[in-house]
């Protein structure tokens, strides 16, 4: 039971990196956009405002932000791809077609029975638990619809895919189809479903609000670690989202207007020279965002593989100034949420606790966004934000967060990134990194080789830096003659081997899958 359990967890784990392989080199281009479009650097470099550069800046964030704001459905189409054993591009293809499909079967739902909202001129559909995906309106799972039908769509096609039947007419579902109509079956109960499972859910998320508008210091760390801890189900917003954009988080009357969220008074506040509320505190979800992740990338890279650092640092790295400098952290959270559970306790507890920190000590500073937080702060003053605190919170928050991480990982031999384990007999602790490269034919024939041959292949996949087969006979495993392409290391979980190459595995997986075809 225990191995079934892991190896499902290790399933979903490298699922989860495919569609998130490309978030690291979106973050980058990201952070460009966020850079080019900020308000604050605009100001003290006046060439950012003029309009072409403006326009470039706008188009880099925006379109990358289309990516970051649809996760739900990169998850669907690029689990159900995963999953897949074969014909992956089948399973994506009918990801997509099913996301489209539960979004539609829950607006149809809402429309039918009256229950569809309308929206707020000033908040739109905020409170409703509704929410507007691709012009389809339908009830708001976040990313966790897209995760749950993703997972569904590849386990299905993998029982599905080669059904075949007889007749004229029934051939017409034989295969790939029948995939397709399965998923429509479950696609269209899904949505139906999410209109009655899903808003119970999001009420007992709307009570725990009020529990943290009216319990001080304990509210204030429940706001920090549940703004947190529910990232990977998407309803995170539900926490924040009432203080900071309702008067629940903070008000502001200024003549005859009245501002109400902690946000929107904050900004008016500060466009108007005015000391910053209490209500601030509201908007500290930042703060870990912006500081904590640097604590978190520094102990993976710590604690990883004297082998795999550089590599480990590479890929990370760019995406701690990401969620620095763009507020984007789901490519680090969903790094390791699922896989190291006791480190996502750890780190939401983390985040509620310096919120907590932050009002004891009376600082009321800007903390979204690095470059953000800096220049509004200087320009805001000290005495109106007492941001020396700030900054030396920030500092001891990436300490706790290094200090907390390194413990844990080591503690529980957390498989974290860079510490995938790698076969004695290939690579030692210290051996160092082998550059891999497909040079010929005959060097991927022995890879194909060394995993017993064509026949004992299962499926073949790749994550950031690792070859991953699925293979019949363990037995059959020639290690010699799988290493005559040079790999950093050989990992054997039972029929799951996984290779070692680094960040050219994806070229070897093209030319290994070529090969068998070729076969």
């Amino acid at each position: 039971m225990k191995e079934k359990v892991m190896n499902g967890l290790e399933k979903f784990s490298k699922a989860m990196l495919s569609p998130l392989s490309y978030i690291s080199a979106a973050g980058l281009i990201l952070v460009l956009g966020a850079l080019l479009t900020s308000t604050s650097l605009s100001a003290m470099i006046p060439v950012l405002q003029w309009t072409p550069i403006k326009l470039l800046g706008q188009l880099i964030y925006n379109c990358i932000m289309v990516i970051i704001n649809n996760l739900s459905l990169m998850f669907c189409v690029g689990i159900a791809a995963a999953l897949a054993k074969k014909n992956k591009q089948q399973a994506a293809i009918i990801g997509l077609m099913s996301y489209f499909m539960y979004l539609t079967a829950g607006n149809v739902t809402l429309t039918q029975l009256g229950m569809l909202a309308e929206a707020d001129p000033m908040v739109g559909l905020y409170g409703t638990g509704q929410s507007t995906v691709f012009g389809i309106q339908t009830v708001d799972m976040g990313v966790f619809g897209g995760i749950l039908l993703g997972l569904v769509c590849g386990w299905v096609y993998n029982r599905t895919c080669e059904k075949q039947f007889k007749g004229i007419i029934t051939q017409i579902y034989s295969g790939n189809r029948w995939s397709f109509t399965c998923m429509v079956v479950f696609s269209i109960l899904f949505g139906f479903g999410s209109c009655f499972f899903w808003p119970p859910v999001q009420n007992v998320i709307s009570a725990l609000t009020d529990l943290i508008a009216t319990s001080g210091n304990f509210g204030l760390f429940l706001y920090g670690f549940l703004e947190r801890f529910l990232i990977p189900t998407g309803l995170h917003h539900l926490i924040y989202t009432p203080f900071q954009f309702s008067a629940l988080g903070n008000s502001l009357t200024v003549g005859d207007a009245t501002y109400t969220g902690s946000y929107i008074v904050m900004m008016m506040e500060y466009s108007m020279g005015l000391p910053f509320s209490d209500g601030i505190v509201w908007m500290y979800t930042g703060f870990t965002k912006t500081f904590g992740y640097f604590g978190i990338v520094a102990a993976f890279i710590f604690c990883a593989r004297k082998e795999n650092r550089k590599k480990t640092a590479a890929v990370l790295v760019p995406l701690a100034f990401t969620a620095s400098l763009a507020s984007i952290t789901e490519p680090l959270d969903f790094m390791f949420c699922f896989s190291a559970p006791i480190l996502w306790v750890a780190h939401a507890c983390i985040s509620g606790l310096f919120i907590v920190l932050l009002h004891i000590f009376h600082v009321t500073g800007f903390t979204t966004n690095l470059l953000g937080s800096v220049l509004m702060n200087l320009s805001a003053g000290a005495d109106k934000t007492n941001y020396p605190t700030l900054y030396l919170l920030a500092l001891c928050q990436i300490a706790v967060y290094f200090v907390v991480f390194t413990l844990l990982i080591k503690a529980f031999n957390l498989h974290t990134p860079g510490r995938e384990e790698v076969s004695t007999e290939t690579a030692g602790s210290d051996a160092p990194a082998k550059k891999a490269s497909v040079k010929n034919a005959a060097e991927v024939q022995c890879v194909i080789d060394g995993l017993g041959g064509k026949e004992n292949i299962l499926s073949v996949d790749n994550c950031f830096t690792r070859l991953r087969v699925n293979i019949k006979d363990p037995a059959k495993l020639d290690e010699a003659a799988i290493n005559k392409l040079p790999n950093s290391g050989i990992v054997k979980k039972g029929t799951d081997i996984q290779i070692v190459y680094g960040l050219q595995v994806a070229d070897i997986k093209r030319a290994v899958e070529a090969q068998l075809e070729n076969q």
